[in-house]
């Protein structure tokens, strides 16, 4: 297979490979490589606050609500944080195939870790996991960029076809691992086999594993397909190492530190608790230290990465409560039977990625009708963030209908239907944004501070499990009411910040 060398070093495949729907061969592999791994992330997600809350008579940890909160906001966090580490690896050490292959088999191990019904395996999946995710992730997606030149206008279209790949996995994990996990049928089968049907937790855990390990069996045998994409090349000439910049790394340290106690003084869980405030205090720290060579104009564009980073959070404040409080609500709150069958609760996570399947080409196709007429993206930021208020509304209201049972399962199916309203407006944009407004030697520490936008709102979503404590309605509708306040009023401060964000940057707004 012939290859091309672009302006940026990079391998990259001929514009003549159409063998997979009319682009490069490669993106079959990289497509199911991808679809597995969000198989096995979103499988596992889906039962991880059951499993830790659930009694252990009921074959869960028993953890109370406080403690399970942190263990998921720690662990879902790092998630988004790790893969700048596991992108900086791949540049300098491993490539990002042989990055995306160890990040595979890293994920596998730590699915299979779970499997086995141990306190130990438990935490030893989740590290292995998260590790093995910060490898993988931002790797694949840059071989996905790798398979087509600069000028090749199947670009869009191919991540395009791979996000959907990702949203497939999303959809049908929940069903098979929560199925394993939950339903009664599974737990008389293996107990009919002589296993304790208890242990059909770990057969879901296990199943995630399974998923994981098809993704890197085709991986391996579809390796040919991507010619030389991914291989780490050497370099052509000597690259002068800049100076030790030692305020910053000072700063970083002193930010560190200060997220360490942070952690420590107001955490309930110690060391676990200490963890992400100091990632975000070394990484404040250093965004301190750096920016501060910016000149004036390159300063009011950064501003600008700052402002929607707030914003950012907000969004994902509320919408990666789809793991956490929003799965007690469906597991605790919500009808799971149908026609009186009973449903496992978890089958609700799959239902963003069915509305992501839907709704992406349609709001695509509108703003593709608007043209130039289409909101600006601090505009769409400003939507995003309404329709996520508007869904916290909504669970809000139906948490004051459970003093009298559970609700219906329509209302958790509008929520997920507003979320993704809001995601699809939000989301597509953010990185589009920061790579358009970021100088030109600063890209990817600002794609960084998306990243960590993602990571700081998944962390306080995470942190929202403790809500179900005593199982209290009005507790329920009081915090969900207030999400939904600091959305809304977050969506109408960027709406009155949007027309001097565009006066600040023009041509990126």
């Amino acid at each position: 297979m012939s290859e091309s060398i672009n302006a940026s070093g990079v391998r990259t495949l001929p514009s003549t490979d159409r063998g997979f729907f009319g682009h490069p061969n490669g993106l079959s592999t990289l497509f199911f490589t991808e679809m597995w791994e969000r198989f096995s992330y979103y499988g596992m997600r889906a039962i991880l606050t059951l499993y830790m809350t659930k009694s252990l008579v009921e074959g869960g940890l028993g953890f109370d609500e406080r403690y399970a909160s942190v263990i998921y906001a720690t662990y879902v966090s790092s998630v988004w944080y790790l893969p700048l580490i596991g992108g900086w690896l791949a540049d300098k050490v491993f490539g990002a195939r042989r990055a995306v292959l160890i990040g595979g088999i890293i994920i596998a191990c730590g699915h299979y870790s779970m499997a086995i019904n141990s306190h130990l395996t438990f935490y030893l999946g989740l590290i292995l996991i998260a590790c093995g995710t910060g490898l993988l992730k931002p790797n694949i997606s840059a071989m996905v960029g790798q398979l087509y030149s600069e000028e090749d206008k199947r670009r869009d279209a191919g991540f395009s076809i791979f996000y959907m790949g990702i949203n497939l996995g999303a959809f049908l994990s929940p069903i098979v691992v929560g199925f394993l996990a939950q339903s009664n049928w599974f737990r008389n089968l293996i107990s009919s086999m002589g296993f304790n049907p208890n242990s059909s937790w770990h057969w879901g855990f296990g199943a995630a594993g399974v998923g994981m390990t098809l993704g890197l069996i085709q991986y391996v045998l579809g390796r040919k397909r991507l010619g030389g994409i991914g291989e780490k090349l050497e370099e052509t000439r000597p690259v002068q190492a800049p100076g030790m910049d030692y305020l910053t790394i000072v700063l970083a340290v002193v930010g560190g530190t200060v997220g360490a106690l942070v952690g420590f003084k107001w955490g309930d869980a110690g060391v676990l608790s200490a963890l992400f405030p100091t990632v975000v205090g070394f990484f404040a720290g250093y965004l301190i230290g750096t920016t501060r060579h910016l000149n004036g104009e390159e300063l009011k564009r950064v501003l600008v990465i700052f402002i929607l980073f707030l914003f950012s959070i907000l969004f994902w404040m509320t919408y990666e409560q789809a793991g956490s409080s929003l799965t007690l609500f469906a597991d605790r709150l919500t009808r799971t039977t149908l026609f009186g069958w009973q449903y496992p609760s978890s089958w609700f996570q799959s239902v963003p990625a069915i509305f992501v399947i839907i709704l992406a080409p349609i709001i695509g196709a509108v703003w593709q009708k608007l043209g130039n007429r289409q909101p600006s993206s601090p505009g769409k930021f400003t939507i995003g963030l309404f329709f996520a208020g508007i869904a916290f509304v909504v669970v809000a209201f139906a948490s004051t209908l459970t003093g009298a049972g559970r609700v219906s399962p329509m209302w958790l199916v509008l929520v997920y239907f507003l979320q993704t309203i809001g995601e699809l407006c939000l989301s597509p944009v953010g990185l589009s944004t920061v790579t358009k407004l970021s100088p030109a030697r600063m890209v990817g520490l600002m794609l960084g501070v998306w990243f960590l936008s993602i990571s700081i709102g998944s962390y306080i979503a995470g942190l929202t499990t403790r809500l179900f404590e005593g199982n209290d309605p009005s507790v329920l509708t009081r915090a969900f009411g207030i999400f939904a306040g600091i959305t809304l009023l977050a969506a109408a401060i960027l709406a009155v910040l949007t027309p001097l964000i565009k006066r600040i940057t023009p041509r990126a707004a």
